[in-house]
């Protein structure tokens, strides 16, 4: 018996943005220009009978500039009110977080006026978004139930023949179709490290068998050398990230529950998305909290490396990688 595959559907490339609902504006655009124009018309109606009106076009025209900036500026894909929003949150937000599940503790009385002269707005306590790393990479979010982050390979789709490019989208349908809970795909950018590839280049450049292969091996080695030290190298890291929440039952039963059900969805996934080709590998907790470690620190090089789980005790120096 065969089965006729359904037609493929077209998806537009822009089918993640805003809706344009008049003269090609979206609703926040055109919520900031009625905002802007109100503003405007309330001044207008207010001092029409003590300004002239070449006078109140002068003292309009900044509020009509700064709206129109608003509307149509963007920087990085963001538009300039969003910006303006985070850099409000951002100049609020305290400069410093330090972990302290405790909190943190007030200075004494005698010290602490002078350390905030001295230090400003005291330091906040850090509250990640997770609450434990498993030694199975399960990451416990508290009420938000529990995740599993995964490294995913990537496949070259321009390449592919429209056959296969029909079969790589189908089995990536599979597995969105299979999704019973929230996920996401993250991609980092960071440093690359070329240190390891070069090392290995060098190491077997010798038992090559023949002169021209060594002298080749080595010369390409010294290429990646400098190509390191004379530009700022980037990698890029895919991550998948299923999340389970909780569900109704007992507390205990309910953090098991997701922390089982995330570990199954991330195996269901690394098993869908391998017909399309990807490699999927989930990692354990020492990768993990190299992973949470690494977000924190924006500008570290991207590799696979271990560090010891929270709460896990560090025997030897096999504990980390």
């Amino acid at each position: 018996m065969s089965y006729d595959l359904p037609g493929s559907t077209p998806i537009p490339a822009d089918v993640e943005l805003p809706d344009k609902i008049l003269a090609g504006l979206t609703a926040r655009q055109v919520a900031i220009i009625t905002v802007a124009a109100v503003i405007i018309w309330a001044g207008f109606e207010a001092t029409r009978r003590l300004v002239p009106l070449p006078v109140f076009a002068a003292m309009a025209a900044p509020v009509a500039v700064a709206a129109t900036a608003l509307v149509i500026g963007q920087r990085d894909g963001l538009s300039l009110d969003r910006l303006l929003i985070a850099a409000w949150r951002q100049a609020r937000s305290p400069r410093r977080l330090v972990t302290v599940p405790g909190g943190v503790p007030a200075p004494p009385a005698w010290a602490g006026s002078h350390l905030a002269r001295r230090q400003g707005a005291p330091p906040a306590p850090l509250d990640p978004l997770y609450r434990s790393v498993a030694g199975d990479g399960v990451i416990g979010l508290g009420d938000g139930g529990a995740a599993v982050a995964a490294a995913v390979s990537t496949v070259n789709f321009a390449l592919r023949t429209p056959a296969e490019q029909d079969a790589l989208t189908a089995a990536f349908g599979r597995w969105l179709n299979s999704l019973t809970g929230p996920a996401q795909v993250l991609i980092r950018a960071g440093r690359a490290d070329l240190t390891a590839a070069v090392t290995a280049l060098e190491d077997a450049a010798p038992a090559l068998p023949h002169p021209a292969l060594e002298d080749a091996a080595l010369g390409h080695a010294a290429f990646l050398a400098g190509l390191a030290e004379g530009r700022d190298l980037l990698t890029r890291q895919v991550l998948l990230v299923v999340r389970e929440p909780h569900r109704a039952g007992p507390a205990a039963a309910r953090t098991s529950g997701a922390a089982a059900r995330a570990a199954q969805r991330g195996a269901e996934a690394a098993r869908l998305l391998g017909a399309a080709d990807l490699t999927v590998s989930v990692l354990d907790g020492g990768q993990v909290t190299a992973l949470l470690a690494a977000a924190a620190d924006p500008g570290a090089d991207i590799r696979a490396s271990r560090l010891a789980v929270p709460s896990q005790p560090v025997t030897s120096a096999g504990t980390l990688s």
